[in-house]
Parts: structure tokens; C-alpha cells; sequence
């Protein structure tokens, strides 16, 4: 490893919009706190959630800078820069590393890296030499599988299943074959504005005696976390209309079938 190389600091951010400055405390440590607020350069996956995280970091412990002075760029990941047209390169944004100097790497919502854009930044970063240093944060997969009950020593994270209603369904009872052959939990995430869908196609495709969990708001006041059968949740929420207080809520859903 180059000594002339910076480090490349993997910086978790809350989980939720609300009272960031009251969600700190418990969702980081005060040692990564500190290490956020002595970075002046930072790749972020978007620039109005970083600044209110800085925002909030601040009033716990100072900023190295304004938050104007920071060098801050976005990334959002090859794909969708190619889609509208940015040309911006992983090499492009580490430059400032790449001249000796440490950066922060920061998701829009918990750990970079995982399901998330990042994690391409944090290979060219490799491929420099550099250092990567990962801090302690709140990761909604981890902290829902923690809380599930589900089979932590085997599990697979599948990010998200098709939009489509027919592909959805297809997808989940195929999800659902390989927990059963693998004794493995299957962990996916879904858009809070399909939360209700979700849970329907997964209560119309999966078998009565699969265990489905769904965490939502995770280290938020407003949390919940429920694992039940199929048959049992079909019980609860027997319909839409029964799901309404599920929307618009950030969640991730497990299955062990």
C-alpha cells in the first residue's frame, strides 16, 4: 500500500429523516461520529441527505469545515450515471484520496457498500492500494435478521424483487424453493410505497407454514418488527385495506420457508 494514498472512510448514516440529532446517540458510536466530523472530502450517494447528516454531526461533535467548504460529490453507481449520461468515472472521484488526503464514503440511508452504490467506489479504491476503513452503523438487513428469529447462520440478501405483479410472484415462490432446500432466510428490501403489494403477493404466493417477518422503521421510535406465519399473517392483514398503517414506512422483509 502507497503511503501517499489517503483512507477511504465507510460512513454509516440514520436510517430515517426524522430528528437525526436525536437518533446519533444510539444509532452510532461516538467514535464514528468524530471520524465524520474531521472529513473534508466526501463521495455521498446524495447531497441533500449528506449535508443534513453533517448538519446533525455538527451538534455533536464539530465540523472540521462548513458544511459549504466541503468538497462533496455524488455517486449513484455505473448504471444510472450511464443512464443519464454522467460519464464521471470511480477513478474521477478518488482523486483526492489518490493525492493523500482521507474521504468519507456516506450511503443515503445505513452502511455503504451494502445495497448500495458504493461498494463500487470502495473496489477502485482497492485497486489503488489504498485503505478502506468501514465504521460501526445501523444496517437495516443486519438489525432485521437480528430481530426476525430467522436462521442467522445461513442467509441470503436478494435486494429487490420484480415490480411487475406476475414476476413478483414468481420470484418470491422461487425464493421461497431455495429457503426450503437451503434451510436458508431470504432477505429483500422493496420500496415503502409498495410495502402493501409486497405483503399481498407474498401472502397469495407463499405457503401457509412459511415464516415471513417484516421489519420496518428499524432503530427509529416508530419500529416494528413482526414475524408470523403465512397463515397467521394472512389472519392480521386479511386485506389492502388492513395494511394501511404498513405504507410509506422503510422495511425489509425475511423468509424462512
Amino acid at each position: 500500500m502507497s503511503s501517499t494514498l489517503g483512507t477511504l472512510f465507510l460512513i454509516p448514516n440514520t436510517l430515517g429523516d426524522d430528528s437525526r440529532v436525536e437518533q446519533l446517540p444510539w444509532v452510532l458510536p461516538n467514535e464514528t461520529i468524530a471520524q465524520a466530523a474531521k472529513l473534508i472530502n466526501w463521495i455521498v450517494e446524495d447531497a441533500k441527505t449528506a449535508r443534513a447528516f453533517l448538519k446533525a454531526v455538527d451538534s455533536v461533535s464539530p465540523l472540521a469545515c462548513t458544511i459549504q467548504e466541503m468538497q462533496m460529490s455524488e455517486w449513484r453507481g455505473v448504471a444510472r450515471n450511464a443512464k443519464y449520461g454522467d460519464a464521471v468515472k470511480p477513478m474521477d472521484l478518488l482523486k483526492p484520496l489518490i493525492a493523500g488526503k482521507d474521504m468519507g464514503l456516506m450511503s443515503e440511508a445505513g452502511v455503504p457498500g451494502v445495497a448500495d452504490p458504493g461498494a463500487e467506489l470502495v473496489l477502485a479504491a482497492h485497486k489503488l492500494g489504498a485503505k478502506v476503513k468501514p465504521l460501526v452503523g445501523p444496517s437495516s438487513i443486519l438489525l432485521g435478521l437480528m430481530a426476525s428469529g430467522l436462521n442467522g447462520q445461513r442467509f441470503a440478501f436478494q435486494g429487490y424483487v420484480p415490480h411487475d405483479a406476475q414476476d413478483r410472484i414468481a420470484r418470491l415462490k422461487q425464493l421461497e424453493v431455495e429457503s426450503r432446500k437451503l434451510q436458508q432466510t431470504q432477505i429483500w428490501i422493496e420500496t415503502p410505497y409498495r410495502n402493501t403489494a409486497m405483503l399481498m403477493a407474498c401472502l397469495s404466493a407463499l405457503s401457509p407454514q412459511s415464516m415471513l417477518c417484516m421489519g420496518m422503521d428499524l432503530s427509529l421510535p416508530t419500529e416494528m418488527v413482526t414475524t408470523l406465519s403465512i397463515a397467521d399473517w394472512r389472519k392480521r392483514l386479511p386485506n389492502e385495506a388492513a395494511c394501511a398503517s404498513l405504507q410509506n414506512r422503510p422495511a425489509v422483509f425475511l423468509l424462512l420457508a
